[in-house]
């Protein structure tokens, strides 16, 4: 994928757009992308120790860069969780790859979803965003016959962002389909 081409439009569309529409002073205040973290809980690991190791490939595989397990801080005996036992896979994402999978995300992975009607605008108030996919198979590079469990994952997009305004019309202008169009202008 092209990944000059999402950088370059920030550069020459998007920041200037954003600086006159938020009335900025300096070119430096214009939010930016920071960086992109992919999580996925897997509780179900406690279980069987072999979904980590598939969620890692899946994962790695989807974002181009090795993901790593997550684990987890205390014991919890309900949920027959031991300290330090592998309970997700998360992956973060910063400069040419995360314009990639932005790309691939709102080019390919999106317009995959059954019924896809748009994403949410809940932001988390400070101009930061996260996105919640239910399947994993959405993405090209999962082979579909190869998948034994389907799982979801969460997508988070940090910003420089100070309010969620300024996030939303940043994301905004990267494509992420929003449904509700509340802070258009």
């Amino acid at each position: 994928m092209n990944t000059a081409q999402l950088k370059n439009t920030y550069l020459e569309q998007i920041a200037p757009a954003l600086k006159k529409q938020f009335n900025y002073t300096s070119s430096m205040q214009v939010p930016v992308l920071k960086k992109i973290v992919i999580n996925q809980g897997l509780g179900i690991a406690t279980q069987d120790k072999k979904i980590i190791d598939v969620a890692i490939n899946e994962i790695s595989a989807i974002t181009g860069q090795k993901a790593v397990a997550t684990y987890s801080k205390k014991d919890i005996a309900n949920f027959k969780l031991r300290k330090k036992m592998p309970i997700g896979v998360m992956v973060t994402l910063r400069r040419e790859r995360m314009y990639e999978f932005l790309e691939k995300l709102v080019r390919v992975a999106l317009p995959r979803i059954r019924d896809f009607k748009g994403i949410e605008s809940k932001f988390d108030g400070q101009g930061n965003y996260t996105l919640g996919i239910d399947e994993q198979i959405i993405f090209p590079e999962i082979n579909i016959d190869a998948v034994d469990r389907i799982q979801g994952m969460n997508i988070t997009f940090v910003t420089s962002a100070k309010t969620d305004e300024e996030g939303y019309a940043l994301l905004k202008a990267f494509g992420l389909p929003f449904k509700n169009a509340k802070n258009d202008k």
